[in-house]
């Protein structure tokens, strides 16, 4: 039997598609969250979609309503990260730059208590690297959670070059509590999901590049032939093209093997601003 972590409340930095869902799963797991954001129209969208989420969740009787009110009261906006201070652990789910993630790492080591956790929620960053950065290197990890949040059962729990024992099995604890698969992976770029991923996406944008066939048929092969619930170059859309650029760059400069270098077409792409879903054009046009 799995006992609950000590973690009992939990600073989630950034409250957009990834941290409001990280939120969401806290806090309904029964954790207090304290959302944070720079400004208070992105934490009055993260909250909106989470109370959206929380509804859907109730419409389909996976929740009461009165849970669902509880869960909602759990989480506690903040536009001030001072205080996150009261926070055991902290989750950034920042954008997918080393410079921002960094610069929050070392404001969150000198504003939590010593013995909390910092957890980031990269994709693809080194926590080796992230860890380096602050006092409590042994008590820095990675939790990265797939999008949506709430629906997808993964976490890959990554550690460090760093990281304790004791950290580990507290994040890996907390994991299961918000009822999620945690499964262990070592540090290293793009760890297991996006090191497999993002070339094979990355691979897809060739083959329309180069006029082997459309993005329609690529995703075709994929769907009917590998039974993928979407084609690969869907998926980049839901993904954001940007962010797999970011990721293709990480793994190029961290693995060092030019089989990783970014298709020309996704950098021409995100340059154009078409950036998938989130813009309205990427390999499809959405309304």
């Amino acid at each position: 039997m799995t006992t609950k972590p000590s973690i009992q409340t939990i600073a989630v930095l950034g409250a957009g598609t990834m941290g409001n869902g990280i939120a969401h799963v806290a806090a309904r797991s029964g954790f207090r969250v304290l959302l944070c954001d720079l400004q208070q129209s992105f934490l009055d969208r993260g909250l909106a979609t989470i109370e959206k989420n929380l509804a859907r969740e109730v419409a389909k009787e996976k929740l009461t309503a009165e849970q669902a009110e509880e869960a909602r009261s759990r989480i506690v906006p903040t536009l001030d990260r001072e205080s996150l201070a009261s926070a055991d652990l902290a989750i950034e789910a920042a954008t997918e730059k080393f410079e921002v993630k960094s610069a929050l790492f070392r404001e969150l080591d000198r504003i939590l208590r010593p013995e909390a956790i910092l957890a980031s929620n990269t994709s693809s960053i080194s926590i080796t690297k992230l860890a380096a950065l602050t006092k409590r290197p042994a008590q820095v990890i990675g939790m990265h959670f797939f999008n949506p949040v709430p629906m997808m059962q993964l976490v890959e729990v990554i550690r460090g070059l760093q990281t304790s024992q004791q950290t580990f099995d507290a994040v890996h604890a907390l994991a299961t509590a918000m009822g999620k698969t945690p499964v262990e992976v070592n540090d290293a770029a793009g760890f297991v999901s996006n090191r497999v991923l993002m070339p094979l996406i990355n691979e897809a944008i060739f083959a329309v590049m180069e006029g082997v066939a459309t993005p329609e048929a690529v995703d075709k092969v994929f769907q009917l032939g590998m039974a993928h619930p979407m084609g690969p170059l869907t998926l980049a859309d839901f993904i954001g093209l940007d962010v797999c650029l970011d990721i293709m760059r990480v793994l190029e400069e961290g693995i060092g093997d030019p089989k990783y270098r970014p298709c020309p077409l996704l950098i021409r792409m995100v340059d154009a601003g078409w950036l998938g879903r989130k813009s309205g054009r990427g390999f499809y046009t959405y309304t």
